[in-house]
């Protein structure tokens, strides 16, 4: 009991230590170096997977082979594909590991926002036909909105991961939270360790939790039908 004890002890004296909040390496600008990357990758992996599931979606053709392939890349170890990414001009550092996370996240928001369009109700999409709108007009007023809240659970699986799997920056030298747990083992410092562990897991937490909140804003309630929704049936555009 005794080491459990004193490890917990330790870990809060360290996160309570005014020097671990100050200076180039303290938790401040760790923390900005960790959202940084994990922004990046996220923003990257959105720009990339949005647009071709939400196409595939709407056409309803080879989705499934897509994200088949795209559920397929999570069997490759993140770290795995950091090591190689420092053999090839990506090199070593933050680039390299936003590059992996990429590739990490890519998955959750491509299927989520493929399955969210394709499982639109059939009646609304034929009522905005019936209404005149083209393909894109269905797509953009029809069934991305009705797509959105899960779509936005994609994002927010995506950002989770991303946020806590960030921690690898620091063995193939980026910055991050996790520079705390690696210089802590690194030299035999279990709290400085501990502390950085306890960080990352505060962050993945205040993230889940704030896309949370994003994603239930616009889940419709159980009176309330989307917007689109009620102007298809109205005739409204």
């Amino acid at each position: 009991m005794g080491a459990p004890v004193s490890l917990v002890a330790d870990t809060a004296a360290f996160l309570l230590d005014g020097e671990t909040w100050t200076g180039s390496s303290g938790v401040p600008a760790r923390l900005v170096e960790h959202l940084v990357v994990s922004g990046s990758a996220v923003l990257l992996a959105m720009v990339l997977a949005l647009p071709l599931a939400l196409w595939l979606g709407h056409v309803g053709r080879g989705g499934l082979l897509v994200v088949g392939l795209a559920n397929a890349s999570r069997a490759v170890p993140t770290f795995a594909v950091l090591v190689l990414l420092v053999a090839t001009p990506v090199g070593f550092g933050d680039r390299a590991t936003v590059v992996a996370l990429v590739l990490f996240a890519v998955p959750a928001v491509l299927t989520n926002a493929y399955v969210g369009v394709r499982d639109v109700d059939r009646d609304a999409r034929e009522a905005a036909r019936g209404m005149g709108m083209s393909g894109w007009q269905v797509l953009r007023r029809v069934e991305l909105p009705l797509a959105l809240p899960l779509v936005l659970a994609g994002i927010r699986t995506a950002s989770v991961q991303v946020v806590a799997t960030a921690t690898l920056a620091a063995y193939v030298g980026g910055g991050g939270l996790g520079r705390f747990i690696a210089d802590g083992f690194g030299r035999g410092d279990l709290a400085m360790a501990a502390g950085g562990g306890v960080l990352v897991a505060l962050l993945a937490l205040l993230v889940e939790v704030s896309l949370g909140a994003v994603q239930r804003r616009v889940e419709p309630g159980p009176r309330r039908r989307p917007p689109v929704a009620t102007g298809v049936a109205t005739g409204q555009v």
